[in-house]
């Protein structure tokens, strides 16, 4: 964040696009330009979840959306919405939480049976929290995957065929798969992504943190979503782009080349930032500020852990507003 505050976006205007449906995997953002690598300069519209208002409330903060289109992937019956937004409380006892709704402009509902996973799930764990719920449609499965953390040292893999009960799988990252002194590997997001020269169908990108308490960006690949291989070298280094922290980490893909956007702490700016990291992720070329967080509410200073998807065309942005652990869902539009 940069202040005194001039949000561009009041006075850009994208170019017009046409399209249908919220990309379920890796996302390709329609047609504008004004953000770094050519993507649509995005717009704070209106808050979509507070969590004053949620009945499933146990620590007044919530944390880490992800929105999926369901309505071409899900069977009508039983489906309550066009679209899914994910979410969670972070601090114990956190729980992965759903809201529906028809619109990535909103109004969201919540779930009324919320959590749809808790901290204790007899016999595979129990753990103080779960939280960052990443959703990802598995399309040779026809299955809903959802990647989320509990402890912060692990992440872990449930699946579901209705995008609302889950079946648990496996642990797929932990610290021990990192370097000696990593003491988070969190906040994970896969997505479909070909990496050929690794015999690899998917990509994951995640937060780590070791002894030195400066958070990164750590990527890894699989075959299959379920079995992973890590690099052994951040992706982003929080140094890099002079910031202390850096997380919550999403990939997009445009112009036949991939990209990550991740969020900065507060006391470094508080900004979405992008790098473009090339379709073998090779590449390390920090573009800048992705998205320039107000300094007034909901964001107050900080945007972060963002996810991306159309609605008729329109691109939108559905992210954290506020301070960490005292904010709320929002909703940009490209």
């Amino acid at each position: 964040m940069h202040e005194p505050h001039l949000d561009r976006r009041l006075f850009l205007k994208g170019t017009a696009v046409t399209g249908a449906a919220l990309a379920l995997g890796t996302t390709t953002v329609p047609t504008a330009s004004a953000a770094p690598g050519g993507f649509p300069d995005y717009t704070y519209v209106r808050t979509l979840l507070t969590p004053s208002r949620l009945a499933y409330n146990p620590t007044g903060e919530i944390i880490f959306p992800t929105v999926r289109g369901v309505y071409d992937r899900l069977p009508a019956k039983g489906r309550l919405g066009r679209y899914y937004l994910y979410y969670a409380p972070h601090d114990a006892p956190g729980g992965i939480c759903l809201a529906y709704g028809d619109s990535l402009e909103g109004p969201f509902t919540e779930y009324p049976h919320n959590p749809i996973v808790s901290n204790k799930w007899s016999p595979h764990y129990s753990v103080s929290h779960v939280s960052s719920p990443h959703v990802m449609w598995h399309a040779g499965r026809k299955e809903m995957w959802l990647y989320f953390h509990g402890e912060n040292t692990t992440t872990r893999l449930a699946r579901s065929t209705d995008g609302i009960h889950f079946t648990y799988d496996k642990v797929v990252l932990t610290t021990s798969m990192l370097p000696s002194g990593t003491t988070e590997t969190s906040y994970a997001r896969v997505f479909p992504h070909e990496l050929p020269s690794r015999g690899a169908h998917y990509a994951m990108v995640f937060m780590t943190n070791n002894t030195s308490d400066h958070r990164d960006i750590g990527w890894g690949w699989s075959a299959d979503g379920r079995t992973w291989t890590f690099a052994q070298e951040p992706l982003v280094r929080h140094g890099d782009v002079g910031a202390v922290n850096v997380g919550g980490p999403h990939l997009l893909h445009r112009n036949d080349s991939t990209y990550v956007v991740y969020n900065k702490d507060k006391g470094s700016g508080g900004d979405l930032m992008i790098t473009e990291v090339g379709n073998d992720f090779s590449l390390r070329r920090h573009l800048g500020v992705f998205y320039d967080s107000r300094g007034s509410a909901p964001e107050n200073g900080r945007a972060a852990a963002p996810s991306f998807g159309t609605d008729h065309g329109v691109p939108y942005m559905i992210y954290e507003a506020g301070e960490r652990l005292a904010g709320s869902i929002a909703m940009a539009r490209g």
